[in-house]
């Protein structure tokens, strides 16, 4: 997931970074840098919209998890913050972080290990729990994340500082005694290291979302826990549910169904929340037809960066009908390193050094969709410059967009292959999505591949099943993920490059974020020791990293990522730029 250079902390962030969040593995919802006609700008509130009225969004893909302590992409997200209130939000456009369940701003100690968060009054959850939230539910989300019967996929990796805090997933909930409720309205995060902006920073993530323990620990008690089809929501909306609080308006993999939640109270919250419903379609099997539907249509949008074609049509014929926002993430191939002959590094620089990043970057949607990527860290970003620029580390095997077979070839040779390419009876399993415009990149992946004579099995699947599934899943043996794509969850190059190239971090149960399962001892110890620094000492160093991750080649980073988001002419869309997607909480028909 992921944007720009947003999310300043509302605190005094002298600190590790300037840091903000935004999400984590990408669902193929884009993500974004530039702007349009349409698009809003840091300084520019979203417009009032009129009250009522049926949204009605197409798309290919499923959300991954609808229980907020689970939820790591981007579809997720954009139903979590629709229906749930996690401690601190953004406003579509704005970049300051706001209080959302908090009552104001984090107070951090002075010595940096102590977060204290004030709560609002008068929050309820929506039926069949109605009653008002209070600290422990937050103190519970918090503890369920972090059990195996959850999986939460980023508690460890960003809250770890947090007293008590396990260092692997538990069985079942178990209590962190760093976490403290003092009475209703009051949580306290006492911290064992010094990290207090960085972890105050984090507290717009959706493992903040208050979750009920007398109703959620019978789901939790079980492995995987079964929230994900009885959660109770927090926020303006809910999932259509019955009167034991399973959820009746979610289809998996067909549709979801919002409505609202009718304990949701306005004047407790900065959302204005105009729509009365929201229908999801999330089987969409065309994207280019969903596109047309949405912009010669009514009361509709679409998921994500609609397909090649379509862009270009909204950007030049329907320029009231969409929206780019800033990514703060790239799109990239990652390359498994445990499976050969992947393993070899020379291997690895030639399929860099081979790969044509413009083919793929043409097949997103071109120059709409983003520039072509030289390394990790996209432009704006903290460090970027310090990582290279534009111009990266300046290896020879990703100096031509276009690719260079001669380059790739020396690196083939170097690697025991004297014609330059590959001879091996090795097949290599492709991951991908069915719809485009995952498909399409993919495709051009498998023929940059098959140039170098790599054999190359494309298996396309659902959009959702590419990352559960497969990607995530070590046992399952991709070797290259053909549509993956990492966007911040905070702002702060640690967050860009720790969950996705730092060997600790492999999950090989699943839920692993390091696709291409990089364990290089080296990194992890920069990575550690950068972890430590602040202002520009702390963007030398994951430059550095940064650095050190393209000369171990274990991904094609080929885009520096944008989202463009479409809709229908009687629609006054806003896009969040924390999460990339239509905000349905500020979305209204005209």
């Amino acid at each position: 997931m992921s944007r720009s250079s947003l999310r300043a902390l509302a605190l005094s962030v002298a600190a590790a970074s300037s840091l903000a969040i935004v999400a984590c593995g990408d669902d193929d919802s884009g993500s974004s840098s530039s702007s349009s006609g349409a698009a809003t700008t840091a300084s520019e509130a979203p417009a009032e919209g009129k009250q009522g009225g049926v949204l009605n969004q197409l798309g290919a893909s499923d959300v991954d998890y609808l229980d907020p302590g689970h939820t790591y992409y981007t579809g997720g997200y954009q139903v979590a913050y629709a229906t749930h209130r996690p401690l601190y939000g953004f406003k579509p456009g704005q970049a300051e972080q706001v209080p959302d369940l908090a009552e104001a701003a984090p107070e951090i100690a002075a010595d940096n290990k102590s977060i204290t968060v004030k709560l609002k009054k008068g929050v309820k959850f929506a039926p069949p729990v109605n009653r008002e939230i209070t600290s422990k539910d937050v103190k519970y989300a918090f503890e369920r994340a972090f059990s195996a019967n959850v999986g939460g996929q980023y508690a460890t990796a960003f809250f770890s500082a947090i007293e008590g805090a396990p260092t692997e997933p538990t069985k079942g909930v178990k209590e962190i005694a760093g976490i403290e409720t003092p009475d209703d309205q009051t949580l306290v995060f006492k911290l064992s290291r010094a990290e207090a902006p960085g972890v105050a920073a984090a507290l717009v993530m959706p493992i903040t979302m208050p979750v009920p323990e007398e109703y959620a620990k019978e789901f939790d008690a079980k492995n995987p826990s079964t929230y994900n089809k009885n959660v109770v929501a927090s926020g303006p909306y809910m999932v259509a549910n019955n009167a034991e609080g399973a959820l009746t308006g979610y289809k998996a993999g067909k549709s979801i169904k919002l409505v609202r939640n009718p304990n949701w109270d306005k004047a407790t919250d900065y959302k204005p929340a105009y729509l009365d419903e929201i229908n999801m379609k999330t089987n969409g099997a065309d994207a280019s037809v969903d596109a047309q539907q949405v912009l010669k249509g009514s009361a509709m949008a679409l998921d994500t960066n609609p397909p090649a074609a379509e862009l270009k049509q909204a950007a030049t014929q329907y320029k009231d009908q969409y929206e780019s926002v800033p990514a703060g993430g790239y799109r990239y191939f990652p390359l498994n390193t445990t499976i050969k002959p992947l393993d070899d590094l020379n291997v690895r620089k030639a399929i860099l050094a081979a790969f044509d990043r413009e083919a793929a970057v043409k097949a997103r949607g071109g120059a709409f969709t983003g520039d072509v990527a030289t390394h990790f860290l996209p432009p704006g970003f903290p460090g970027f410059e310090e990582a290279g620029g534009e111009q990266g580390a300046g290896v020879d095997f990703l100096s031509n967009p276009r690719g260079d077979m001669a380059v790739a070839e020396k690196y083939m040779k170097a690697a025991g292959y004297a014609s330059g390419k590959y001879d091996g009876d090795a097949e290599l399993l492709m991951i991908s999505a069915t719809a485009d415009p995952g498909k399409a990149q993919a495709e051009v992946a498998k023929a940059q591949l098959e140039k170098l004579g790599f054999k190359v099995n494309l298996r396309l699947v659902p959009q959702d099943a590419v990352y559960t599934e497969y990607c995530q899943v070590p046992a399952k043996k991709v070797a290259v993920c053909g549509s993956a794509g990492w966007f911040k969850d905070f702002q702060d190059p640690q967050s860009m490059l720790e969950p996705t190239f730092k060997g600790s971090n492999i999950s090989k149960d699943g839920g692993n974020n390091n696709l291409a399962q990089l364990d290089d001892p080296k990194i992890d110890a920069a990575m550690d020791k950068a972890a430590g620094l602040q202002g520009d000492e702390r963007l030398k160093a994951y430059g550095e990293i940064d650095k050190m991750i393209v000369n171990a080649a274990p991904a094609v980073p080929f885009v520096w990522d944008k989202t463009t988001i479409i809709w229908s002419k009687d629609v006054q869309g806003d896009v969040n730029e924390y999460y990339t997607t239509l905000d349905f909480a500020f979305t209204s028909l005209k």
